[in-house]
């Protein structure tokens, strides 16, 4: 236990070396806002304006130049906006999203990076755009620890756009909204003239791990039909939740069941499948099951993972159907409608890298695998990477060079045809793979990172630690 408080505070202090050594080389000229960001329940930046409704998807609706930072004390050296665009709710009505754009000193103008965090929370306050600003208290900590990574595409002259793809209502989990947001969110930054982008026609990469792959596999899923205009050059997603009731059914009763009443939450948010469900949800929960629902729209990822370890959604204590809620016609239905790889007329046609564990213990490795047989099978080119070693927290990490060299070869329009498969047994990160340039700045933040998720199954121990840094 004391060694790992001592990895988790020895990622602290590297991470605010490393931001405060580049903030120091930030011009005198960018200045940096001193207001406290207000929560997004509470800033009229993100409510849409009057007749917003009848404007196209990813019509730029408000914008405004921010200052981000990392845990929301060190700022980051780099030109920062947000925008509050035009997108889709599952019934087809209009809602309102925002994106935070990060432009470094040395920006490739003719292209950008859609960055998909795994905010995996159904509450606003853990929005990346609020937590990414200079200021803002710390909610989201997944949000905190993959802006390492954000850093890295930054540090390579990307744009890199980072969208709240749940939505106005923070909905975790419905796939077709998340989706629809990453894409709209695409719009709208090829559209910001503030960028001087060279080209209307920007080449964009997309890429999410976990609660991050769900927007993202989505996102890749609907572009031909809902985005055919956009650019886009490929698709990167690792730990895919390609299957939600395969996924529940796996971390039920786990020290994962936390995200559980997140995922419940989400899915029941009026911009999701509200109408629906919410009166086959209030028929039915118990008083226990009311009190976590409740719990789960006001926290962030770890927070109920801290709150609810070993807690199964499939019994009677939570709901009174026990395990034949996945057999509520309803609930089924809308299950169903969250897979990927299902439907035919919902196929990537730009390339896809994706990647996943075999060890993962929070998102089943066999649906992933059968959502990647399944694009094949539809003439999806696909790189599908298997990693032998390692869970989930690792894969994100370990897997970080080839997701670079992907990247790259996307953009370059280098990514081989048809369908590949490889598998990886290495474990731990060499940092010097990612590049000479950005071997010195990231060996001994991503070797600690890689190190702290080597030990994945002592899960109830590191969230206890975990809760002791955010109070830190």
């Amino acid at each position: 236990m004391a060694s790992f408080r001592g990895s988790v505070r020895l990622v602290v202090m590297a991470v605010v070396a490393f931001m405060l050594a580049i903030a120091s080389a930030r011009p005198a000229s960018m200045r940096l806002s001193r207001s406290i960001p207000q929560a997004p329940a509470d800033d009229p930046f993100y409510q849409p304006p009057t007749g917003f409704e009848s404007q196209a998807h990813g019509t730029i609706l408000r914008d405004r130049e921010i200052s981000v930072a990392f845990l929301g004390l060190i700022p980051d050296p780099v030109k920062a906006y947000q925008l509050l665009y035009r997108t889709t709710s599952i019934n087809g009505s209009a809602i309102a999203g925002v994106t935070t754009i990060f432009v470094p000193l040395n920006a490739k103008k003719d292209r950008f990076l859609s960055f998909h965090t795994a905010y995996d929370s159904s509450a606003t306050i853990c929005n990346p755009s609020y937590n990414y600003q200079l200021g803002a208290a710390q909610t989201d900590i997944i949000s905190s620890a993959e802006q390492l990574i954000l850093q890295v595409y930054l540090l390579m002259g990307y744009i890199v756009t980072s969208p709240d793809y749940e939505g106005p209502d923070a909905a975790f989990g419905p796939g077709h909204l998340e989706g629809m947001g990453v894409l709209d969110s695409m719009r709208a930054v090829s559209n910001f003239k503030t960028l001087g982008l060279s080209t209307a026609t920007p080449m964009i990469v997309g890429t999410g791990y976990s609660g991050g792959a769900i927007a993202t596999g989505w996102a890749a899923s609907l572009q031909p039909t809902y985005a055919p205009e956009l650019n886009i050059k490929g698709w990167v997603q690792g730990g895919t939740p390609a299957n939600l009731t395969g996924t529940l059914v796996f971390v039920d009763n786990t020290l994962f069941s936390g995200f559980l009443p997140a995922a419940v939450v989400g899915l029941a948010m009026p911009s999701a499948y509200g109408a629906e469900l919410n009166p086959i949800i209030e028929s039915i929960m118990t008083p226990k099951g009311a009190k976590a629902l409740e719990t789960a729209r006001t926290t962030c990822a770890v927070g109920d993972l801290i709150a609810f370890p070993e807690m199964s959604l499939l019994s009677t204590d939570f709901q009174s159907l026990g395990d034949r809620l996945l057999y509520q016609p309803t609930i089924q239905a809308i299950l169903s409608k969250n897979m990927l790889g299902v439907n035919k007329t919902e196929m990537p046609t730009a390339p896809v890298f994706v990647y996943h564990g075999t060890q993962d213990e929070v998102i089943p490795y066999t649906n992933a695998s059968t959502m990647v047989k399944s694009w094949c099978s539809n003439g999806v080119d696909v790189k599908f990477t298997t990693f032998a070693t390692g869970g989930h927290a690792t894969t994100e990490v370990v897997a970080l060079p080839d997701v670079i060299n992907f990247v790259k070869a996307a953009f370059a329009g280098k990514t081989a045809s048809g369908c590949s498969k490889n598998t990886e047994l290495g474990s731990i990160l060499n940092p010097i793979a990612l590049g000479v340039e950005l071997e010195p700045i990231l060996t001994k933040l991503i070797d600690v990172l890689s190190h702290l998720g080597q030990s994945d199954s002592k899960v109830k121990q590191n969230l206890n630690v975990l809760n002791e840094v955010v109070t830190w």
